[in-house]
């Protein structure tokens, strides 16, 4: 048996100078904003209401991003794009992040948690994370740990949600399309105050415009579940909604009427996919693509054509155009924090960064005032992410600043790009004021 190794002055002295070394280096490392690896395109921002950040209140900044999960990043998807690869694009998903210095984060497509936590924690953020069955990425909820604490939490699957009583399963659930898709919500009381705070919904969403109205239930729902001060806290329902504010579920969720087109839109999207009804044949090998990442493959093109389907029928319980208005009424009508505070902003719609100088959708309808984009590649250039408020009863939520959205020809090729952006998507920030409880 060989003697146990035992190490000289010199090697003890050369160790010490190794650590040395490494704390020295960390020490000197650069912090995220100081890393030019994590060069971002400079935000401005649009005062809306700047006065109302002195009145008596609280004024939080909220802000929501999809990230691009690494695991869905595909070169035919982003051809143009010169920052694919993991080590390209996080130091600008960082930077991103935190240079809002907001005290409420939305994050959807959220993966290489070993990586993003650690930079949350050293920023000071405390968080909740969730994800759907199987899913690679999911949301996540980052808030100051200075400013809230989480005090509840519930996650929503929507594919196990009703929408009626009545029928058999399948038709109280009247599922399309099994997603695998959640939303997260929190509840987060004020540090400082014993009663007051603010309910916190983010979500990804398929494209079906039952899932904004389940998540427009369910966090009125999980309001009225708390304390009896938290029944007045004001919500925020941020993230990526898969949808166009000239979409029939914004209309709906907006609480605007469906136009002919709209109603045709919806009638054409009256499908069941195979991961609902597995009678239907699967060509080719898409069934395992799709089963793992649900309806992502294409989730970023909402006219994409849903393959592997049927045509529904009145059994498989897919709502009608009246079922889905009065779905959406009973939980009441949220508001769009940048339709609402561009909308205030003279001569912003001849500016080019309204969703209505596109001309599908006049000026008096809600939705032309949302940016022009919020996601922008080679093959997809959308609006698919918002921030909503529902006002608790007396407490309306007012728009003080937004972060502006940038102009078409800063995004190049198209995203994700060096220097400009990490993600396939734009993030959107605000920030927001409500009177005291």
């Amino acid at each position: 048996m060989s003697k146990p190794y035992q190490p000289t002055a010199e090697d003890i002295a050369k160790a010490e100078q190794r650590r040395l070394k490494r704390e020295q280096a960390k020490k000197n490392a650069p912090t995220v904003a100081e890393d030019e690896r994590g060069q971002i395109l400079p935000r401005e921002w649009l005062d809306v209401s700047p006065h109302l950040a002195s009145v008596e209140g609280r004024t939080v900044r909220v802000m929501t991003w999809n990230l691009l999960a690494q695991s869905l990043v595909r070169r035919e998807l982003f051809p143009t794009s010169d920052c694919l690869k993991a080590g390209q694009r996080e130091h600008m998903l960082y930077r991103e992040i935190l240079s809002h210095n907001a005290a409420i984060c939305c994050l959807q497509e959220v993966d290489r948690t070993e990586k993003l936590f650690p930079v949350l924690e050293k920023a000071n953020y405390a968080w909740v994370y969730a994800a759907g069955p199987r899913k690679k990425h999911g949301c996540l909820i980052a808030y100051r740990k200075d400013a809230f604490e989480c005090i509840r939490r519930k996650v929503v699957t929507y594919d196990d949600q009703e929408i009626r009583k009545d029928g058999d399963e399948q038709a109280r659930r009247g599922s399309s399309f099994r997603t695998k898709n959640i939303g997260s919500l929190v509840a987060l009381r004020q540090l400082g105050s014993a009663e007051d705070g603010v309910i916190v919904a983010t979500t990804h969403l398929f494209w079906h415009p039952a899932q904004a109205a389940i998540l427009l239930r369910e966090v009125n729902k999980f309001r009225s579940e708390g304390t009896e001060p938290e029944a007045r806290w004001p919500s925020i329902i941020a993230g990526d909604f898969n949808f166009q504010p000239d979409d029939p579920a914004y209309s709906l969720l907006a609480g605007e009427p469906l136009l002919p087109e709209q109603k045709a839109r919806l009638e054409a999207s009256r499908v069941v996919h195979a991961t609902i009804d597995p009678s239907i044949a699967v060509e080719g090998a898409a069934q395992a693509e799709e089963e793992e990442e649900g309806a992502e493959s294409g989730e970023n093109d909402p006219d994409r054509i849903i393959v592997n389907a049927r045509a529904a029928q009145p059994s498989d319980g897919l709502m009608t155009d009246d079922e889905l208005e009065q779905l959406y009424r009973q939980s009441g009508t949220p508001t769009s924090v940048y339709d609402a505070g561009q909308r205030t902003i003279p001569g912003i719609s001849e500016s080019g960064l309204t969703f209505g100088g596109k001309g599908t959708i006049p000026s008096n309808r809600r939705g032309s005032f949302e940016p022009c984009y919020t996601s922008y590649t080679h093959y997809w250039k959308s609006v698919l992410d918002y921030i909503f408020v529902l006002d608790a009863p007396g407490r309306d939520v007012s728009v003080v600043r937004l972060a502006k959205p940038h102009s078409k020809e800063s995004f190049g090729d198209g995203l994700p790009r060096k220097g400009v952006c990490g993600s396939d998507h734009i993030s959107l920030a605000a920030d927001l004021h409500w009177p005291p409880l």
